[in-house]
């Protein structure tokens, strides 16, 4: 779509196409071994506590011995679309 090569400047394509000039240059980074682990944690403990929420889920990662808080907690359930059940 967006042809770097191209004697048209990268901006003007963008504007050309209809999309944000940021959506061309940002490039998506693989998540880290150690948030996959705590993901993977996460899960399991979600499927033991479905009423558990972040400040509980981290509290739980602590006690396994995992130097979490409960926003990177948060921001892992979001990601992987786990919401506590109430």
């Amino acid at each position: 779509m967006i042809d770097r090569t191209h004697a048209l400047p990268v901006s003007r394509q963008a504007k050309l196409v209809g999309i944000a000039r940021s959506s061309v240059y940002y490039q998506a980074r693989p998540v880290n071994d150690r948030d996959l682990m705590l993901m993977r944690r996460i899960d399991e403990l979600h499927l033991e506590f479905p009423f558990a929420g972040a400040r509980m889920l981290a509290r739980l990662l602590r006690r396994d011995g995992h130097e979490v808080g409960r926003r990177h907690v948060g921001t892992l359930m979001k990601r992987m679309g786990v919401k506590a059940l109430y």
